[in-house]
């Protein structure tokens, strides 16, 4: 974190007006006036003032009672702030910082009036997310002192600023606005004028893919919400952020995105407008993909598509014994996962020698929880005993659910299959932990494709609470509803989707993923920019260049061919210069390079 400095005077922009005081115009002159800058807070509804100051007092009262503010401390802090519904208070202003509705005829007006009432030297900044900065600096009479101050929501916790520059900004109002931003406590990154920014131009595009999942009905919202926060470690699900910033707002900045790419990715799912033209624009609506307990609130309440409390599922099938073929990482932990729920596990491999190394990791990993405490050395030992290692899939044929988790090749899971169906018992499940691969073609190469299906673990599977149950077409209903079951015995959240490329995790992540690498490549924007921006701004857990390295380049590069050749769109084309790193044999943290170098071990 930037440490403020000592003494604000030392800025030139000491007197800053805000235009706009909704919740991100109110944040702003918080974080300004704990800074020790002079607040001219402007709006034109007196009422909307007047909840201005009132949430100043509330947010500061709360910083005396939790310790991290003196009575005195915040008297002075109310004391910088003052109101206005008068634009011409502006006119001692060194920056102003206009956050008004996303409109160009708002905003031009704006800085029209502006150009008339405040002194030569002053900094015009637009709090824009959606629109063009060069288009508002244009209309103004000093474009060379106009550029973009974009905050993220809620201003005094989020540490990003993107300070955006158009072609005519002078590069002394970008020096003066990032140290400002530096002192104010924030982390500025520097980017250009394009629609969304950094942030934005990569969370939007997610966001629109979500609505589009869920308009095709493919995943609940439920499911699609709980598949991003527990598979990629998200603090909110793409349907539920997508209220919180409002159905309305997140279609115009799609909107601005779509003119400016033309990539249908950016071109706002129908039911986005939709809901904005019914008016459920999200949370402060009460209304949006969800509905809520009063318009503003937090508080999801139950509604028509709140799927039944225990489900609907038919009765299943009883399940003692698993199965699981492979030696690898993701084999080992799924075999750890089941052994400690208590099933009798016989892990599989090519060889013995295989199998016993893989069983000897699942004892490291049993060994390492009981260092932490959280497990006895007792259970330990139990666990490991529940697992059979063996050399052969012949010892396949008294299990009830046979796991699959070989390498990620279509012929080779094809032939296991077939190989599956002749060793396992009638009425036996046999499941793929495929992450992209078509779950029905496992299916035909055995003689009971009503009892396949995808059980798609995540890595790692003991620590990963997502499993993603893929139905085919031809998967039947007690299949479905047993795997469901076996997913809460192993304390594991099942999502339900269809047998298409990507599922919900992968289907949302990589188009992102590659979105960034685009960036990088037409050299908007730097590696440490971006991933900066996604962990201050969207409280991603790592950067997409910091995830793209440890997920390796190869993988990433596979999902985004079989995502493009699924769904034939343009814009889930591979980014040339990932192609261009695998070939070169940089695959990421693994080959100790890929978008950065890394120390070899």
């Amino acid at each position: 974190m930037a440490t403020p400095l000592s003494d604000p005077s030392q800025s030139p922009l000491q007197t800053v007006a805000v235009v706009g005081l909704g919740t991100m115009g109110t944040g702003i002159a918080e974080v300004l006036a704990k800074a020790g800058r002079t607040v001219v807070g402007i709006d034109i509804s007196e009422t909307q003032a007047a909840t201005c100051v009132a949430t100043l007092e509330a947010s500061t009262a709360r910083g005396v009672e939790r310790g991290r503010l003196t009575e005195q401390e915040r008297a002075e802090i109310l004391g910088r702030v003052r109101t206005s519904a008068d634009l011409r208070t502006a006119a001692d202003a060194d920056l102003v910082i206009e956050v008004a509705p996303e409109s160009y005829e708002v905003k031009q007006q704006i800085f029209r009036e502006l150009d008339g009432i405040v002194r030569p030297e002053t900094i015009l900044a637009t709090g824009t997310n959606a629109l063009s900065v060069t288009r508002l600096a244009a209309e103004s009479s000093r474009p060379e002192r106009v550029l973009g101050l974009h905050f993220f929501n809620p201003a005094p916790a989020m540490k990003l600023v993107e300070v955006v520059s158009s072609v005519l900004t002078a590069p002394a109002a970008v020096t003066a606005v990032t140290d400002l931003a530096l002192d104010l406590g924030k982390e500025p990154v520097a980017v250009g004028d394009r629609p969304g920014f950094v942030a934005d131009g990569l969370l939007f595009g997610y966001l629109n893919q979500a609505a589009a999942m869920y308009e095709a009905k493919y995943a609940s919202r439920e499911d699609i919400d709980a598949a991003m926060r527990l598979g990629c470690g998200l603090p909110m699900g793409p349907l539920a952020l997508l209220d919180l910033i409002g159905v309305d707002t997140a279609r115009t900045v799609l909107e601005a995105m779509y003119a400016a790419s033309r990539d249908r990715l950016h071109a706002p799912a129908p039911i986005l407008k939709q809901l904005s033209e019914a008016g459920l624009t999200g949370r402060k609506a009460g209304r949006g993909f969800y509905t809520y307990e009063a318009p503003g609130s937090a508080v999801v309440v139950r509604d028509t598509l709140t799927p039944p409390e225990g489900g609907d599922l038919a009765p299943g099938r009883e399940i003692r014994s698993v199965g699981v073929a492979g030696s690898g990482t993701m084999a080992s932990g799924i075999a750890e996962v089941f052994a400690k729920a208590g099933y009798e596990v016989v892990l599989a491999a090519r060889s013995a020698e295989k199998a016993q190394t893989a069983k000897a990791r699942i004892g490291k990993s049993l060994a390492r929880s009981v260092d932490k405490g959280r497990m006895t050395a007792e259970s330990a030992a139990k666990t490991l005993e529940r697992i059979t290692a063996t050399g052969t899939y012949d010892d396949f044929a008294g299990v009830d659910l046979a796991v699959e988790a070989v390498a990620e090749d279509l012929e080779v899971k094809r032939q296991l299959f077939a190989a599956l169906d002749k060793v396992c018992k009638p009425g036996a499940i046999l499941a793929t932990t495929t992450s992209s691969l078509p779950v029905v073609a496992c299916a035909r190469a055995t003689s009971r494709p009503q009892d396949v299906i995808g059980m798609h673990f995540f890595n790692p599977a003991p620590a990963m609470k997502l499993v993603e149950v893929v139905r085919t077409v031809l998967t039947a209903d007690d299949v479905h509803a047993t795997v469901r079951e076996v997913c809460g015995r192993i304390r594991k959240h099942p999502v339900d989707c269809g047998d298409r490329a990507g599922f919900i995790v992968n289907a949302l992540l990589f188009p992102y993923l590659n979105n960034a690498i685009k960036m990088v490549q037409e050299h908007y924007a730097t590696l440490d920019d971006i991933d900066a921006a996604m962990k201050l701004g969207g409280g991603y857990p790592m950067g997409p260049f910091e995830l793209l390295d440890v997920v390796g380049l190869d993988v990433s590069l596979a999902i985004e061919k079989v995502l493009h050749r699924e769904f034939r769109d343009p814009g889930l084309a591979p980014a040339p210069l990932l192609e261009h790193l695998v070939a070169a044999g940089c695959l990421g943290r693994k080959t100790g390079r890929g978008f950065r170098e890394y120390a070899k071990r």
